[in-house]
């Protein structure tokens, strides 16, 4: 596995980094959401994850100027849903830096919506506004097949 991380403080940075807005509007790619989407999961629920990234998201979409257009419900509770699926399966003793390394080795790759959405439903206004439902395939235990297939941790 490759070590994206080496420790906590390197999480926390990227995640204090988002939260207070410091990070600029390019320097917040598809690693950093996930970083961030593990720091919130493993300190709550789900659904508290999911409402306290998209708030997030929200204010540093305003933050920067982007406009709130740009945020898309479907894609971050779509992601919520594979990070949490895959950090229920992992080992409870991996060390937060551990368990944010395996989610980006395994989900890293942003274009993995596009096997359980079709572009025309992905990008529609219904979805961009609420949670839409996959319409390619179920987003359940083969996101959870997917992503434990590709973990290699060795304690």
């Amino acid at each position: 596995m490759v070590g994206y991380y080496q420790n906590i403080d390197q999480i926390k940075a990227v995640v204090n980094g988002f939260e207070l807005c410091t990070t600029g509007k390019d320097d917040f790619p598809h690693r950093s959401h996930l970083t961030v989407a593990v720091y919130y999961l493993l300190a709550s629920n789900e659904a508290e994850a999911t409402d306290k990234i998209r708030s997030g998201l929200i204010r540093f979409l305003d933050h920067h100027g982007v406009g709130r257009a740009k945020f898309h419900e479907t894609l971050t509770v779509f992601w919520m849903k594979a990070i949490s699926a895959l950090v229920r399966r992992l080992d409870s003793e991996l060390k937060l830096h551990e368990v944010t390394n395996t989610v980006i080795e395994s989900l890293g790759n942003s274009r993995l919506v596009f096997d359980y959405y079709s572009e025309e439903l992905l990008w529609s206004d219904e979805a961009r506004k609420n949670w839409v439902f996959p319409n390619l395939k179920h987003l359940g235990s083969e996101t959870t097949q997917l992503a434990s297939s590709q973990i290699n941790i060795s304690n």
